[in-house]
This record gives structure tokens, C-alpha cells and sequence, in this order.
């Protein structure tokens, strides 16, 4: 069974997910992952969550305020041993509703070209490529997306 829960940057699940993503965009990103390191750190952060699947933890995603209507998801990972099972998915829809929660009209998000399965799922998701925002600008290998939350 699945379960989604709410922590913050302090959560040992959530750190230990967070050193496996950094583990493997280290690999994916190659002299790329410094750049887009800079811009990944935790600390501070009071919108984590992490997924268990049959109380293992499977994966973890964040919310942070972007502006006054916008949240950036960042951090989402899931487990190589736990994927293709709708994580993600679940991961995503549960910051989105806590991003409603909490008034944010819009999601944005920053992945790179080298994280295919990151663009199809964002895609599934409803989320659309937008222009590369604040660090991103200009820098070929991000995709930046946004998805509106309000109706």
C-alpha cells in the first residue's frame, strides 16, 4: 500500500532519498551537476513528502514558494527498485493538493534534457514547457514547465 507523507528537510527518509537523486544526476548530468547542484539544497525547506510503499520509503518530491502564486516542485525522486508503479504520479498529485492548500494558483518545475523519464511524466501530468525561468534562462539542457493549479 501507498502512503504519502508530509514532512519537511529535516525528515532522515527524505534526506536519504535526496542523496540517491543527487547520486544519480551526478551520473546523468555528468560536468553539467554542479551547475544544477547549486540550486538543490534542502535546507530549509518545510514542504517535503515522502512515499512509502509498504512502509519502505519509495520516493520524496518538495514544494517551495516561488512568488506569492507559484511553488517550485523540486527534489522528486523514486527509488530504482520502486518505479513503474505510479509513485511519481502520486508524489506529484500529493504536493499539487498541498500546494492548492496552501493558495498557490500555479506549479512550476526546472529538469534536464537528460532526465527523460522526468519530461514524459510532467507531460502525463499536464504540465507545460514554459521559457526557462531565473537561473535557468538561457542554459540549453533544462526544461522548464508550469501547470496550473486553480481552475
Amino acid at each position: 500500500m501507498l502512503r504519502l507523507e508530509r514532512t519537511n528537510a529535516t525528515n532522515l527518509n527524505f534526506i536519504d532519498l535526496v542523496k540517491l537523486l543527487d547520486s544519480e544526476l551526478a551520473v546523468r548530468d555528468g560536468d553539467d551537476h554542479d551547475f544544477y547542484n547549486q540550486f538543490n539544497s534542502i535546507q530549509g525547506m518545510d514542504y517535503c513528502m515522502v512515499a512509502y510503499q509498504d512502509e519502505q520509503p519509495a520516493g520524496c518530491g518538495a514544494i517551495k514558494p516561488f512568488n506569492d502564486t507559484t511553488v517550485e516542485v523540486k527534489r522528486m525522486y523514486t527509488k530504482i527498485d520502486f518505479r513503474g508503479r505510479g509513485i511519481a504520479i502520486s508524489l506529484l498529485a500529493g504536493l499539487e493538493a498541498w500546494a492548492k492548500e496552501l493558495n498557490y494558483g500555479y506549479c512550476i518545475l526546472e529538469t534536464g534534457i537528460n532526465q527523460p523519464e522526468a519530461i514524459a511524466l510532467y507531460h502525463k501530468c499536464g504540465y507545460e514547457r514554459v521559457a526557462n525561468y531565473g537561473q535557468y534562462e538561457g542554459v540549453a539542457t533544462s526544461y522548464c514547465f508550469k501547470k496550473k493549479l486553480i481552475t
